[in-house]
C-alpha cells in the first residue's frame, strides 16, 4: 500500500544519512567525556583518559569519526554495537527490566543502529565507497 513512497533507489542513500547521523550523535558522547564539550550534568569535569570511561571516549570519539566519514565502517560499528550491548547490561539492565525505566534505551538503540550498519556497510557517500573506486 505504501509502496513507491521513497523510491528504492534511495536506500543507499539514506543508509549513508543514517550512518552521518548515528556518529554524528555518538561522537558527542566522546567529545564530552573527553574534551568536556558540550559540558554535560555527568562529565563537567571530564574523565581521565586511562579510566574505564576515558576508553568508552576514546572509542565514542575515534569510532565515531570513522562512522561518520565511512572509513573502516563494518568493523567499526561492529566493534561499537559489541560496545553499546555491554554498555547496556553494566549500566542500564540492573536498574531495571524495562528499557524506560532504566534510561537503557539510547544504548540499545546505538547497538542495533550500529549492528545494521556492520551488516549493511557505509552506502555510497562514504571514504569505504570512494576505496572502491579507485
Amino acid at each position: 500500500m505504501l509502496t513507491g513512497i521513497i523510491p528504492a533507489t534511495w536506500s543507499g542513500h539514506l543508509l549513508s544519512a543514517l550512518r552521518v547521523m548515528t556518529g554524528l550523535l555518538f561522537l558527542q558522547h566522546g567529545t564530552t567525556k573527553l574534551l568536556k564539550f558540550p559540558a554535560t550534568e555527568y562529565f563537567k569535569d571530564g574523565v581521565e583518559l586511562f579510566s574505564f570511561m576515558g576508553l568508552t571516549g576514546a572509542l565514542e570519539l575515534v569510532g565515531g569519526v570513522l562512522i561518520i566519514v565511512g572509513l573502516f565502517t563494518r568493523v567499526t560499528a561492529f566493534v561499537l554495537a559489541g560496545m553499546m550491548a555491554v554498555a547496556y547490561f553494566m549500566a542500564h539492565a540492573s536498574q531495571g527490566f524495562f528499557p524506560i525505566n532504566n534510561a537503557g534505551e539510547l544504548a540499545i538503540m546505538f547497538c542495533f543502529a550500529f549492528l545494521y550498519i556492520a551488516a549493511a556497510g557505509a552506502g555510497p557517500w562514504s571514504v569505504d565507497a570512494a576505496r572502491k573506486l579507485a
